[in-house]
């Protein structure tokens, strides 16, 4: 019981959760552990986001227990929390001229005591990964005058340099190029294999899955819809064409494609949508 209490890092049980009068999820049960890749997918408007935000401690269930750490989410403090959960969101307002040098420092914040400021440690880590990226020549720009890509990319540094054993993101590649999308792709599955961190996402791109499930990593599948959350397991087992077009209304083609030195690599092809009839939970 201790062994699994210390792999598992985030759980809820029998979650549920309202906007007023207006259900968004109910007996939600899941378990994120260490090391893995925890996807969530689900079509828009579904409640993924919401979901993530009581995760975060945003919103508070209406019913059910969340765990963080194996303790209740209230026990933390929003300091601990911070050390624990980093959080890229799906939008962010851009509202104080910030250069990006010191937006990313705001990452540090957990460690920072009470009115100190970052030191050169926190300093020479905010270089690091923007070198990492290739975005140094960024590092003294305001930050309200970057385009939508280059803010994504800013939020997703600085949840890295948080250095924390969890990341949630929610969609965090929606304004990236193909480029930039695979480094961060690239740089998440190193840091759950060299850290086993966990990561958290919420994504409209099945494909995410199998990327990770592709480089080696353990990841567990979760499809959201009807006000429920629907654990599926790997990518192999529950990103098939059956459950694709009930979730999504699309008809699909799950490839497997063999690369010379990489061995099978799975990939979802879409091929067109279908009539919600089709669906008898629609």
């Amino acid at each position: 019981m201790a062994a699994d209490q210390a792999l598992t890092l985030i759980e809820m049980k029998n979650a549920a959760f309202s906007f007023g009068r207006i259900p968004v999820f109910r007996q939600v049960n899941l378990k994120i552990a260490r090391g893995e890749v925890f996807c969530l997918l689900g079509p828009n408007g579904c409640g993924k986001t919401t979901l993530i935000d009581c995760m975060l401690g945003i919103h508070t269930l209406n019913k059910g227990r969340l765990c963080l750490m194996g303790q209740s989410r209230p026990r933390h403090s929003p300091k601990e929390t911070a050390r624990v959960m980093a959080y890229v969101p799906q939008k962010h307002d851009r509202h104080f001229s910030f250069s990006v040098l010191d937006l990313l420092l705001l990452g540090r914040t957990p460690y920072t005591a009470f009115y100190a400021s970052p030191g050169k440690p926190d300093i020479e880590k905010a270089k690091k990964i923007l070198e990492l990226f290739g975005l140094s020549h960024l590092m003294h720009r305001d930050y309200t005058r970057l385009s939508g890509g280059e803010t994504q990319l800013v939020m997703i540094m600085r949840a890295l340099i948080q250095e924390t054993p969890v990341i949630v993101m929610d969609e965090p590649t929606s304004h990236l190029d193909f480029r930039y999308e695979l480094i961060v792709l690239e740089t998440l599955a190193r840091l759950i294999r060299e850290r086993r961190i966990t990561l958290v996402m919420a994504t409209h791109f099945p494909n995410h899955a199998f990327y990770f499930e592709n480089a080696g990593i353990p990841v567990n599948v979760a499809f959201m819809g009807n006000q429920s959350v629907k654990p599926s397991g790997t990518p192999s087992r529950a990103l098939t064409q059956e459950n694709l077009a009930r979730f999504y209304h699309i008809e699909t083609l799950v490839m497997t494609h063999t690369l010379p030195g990489k061995g099978p690599i799975k990939q979802i092809i879409p091929i067109k949508t279908l009539d919600l009839e089709t669906d008898g939970s629609a």
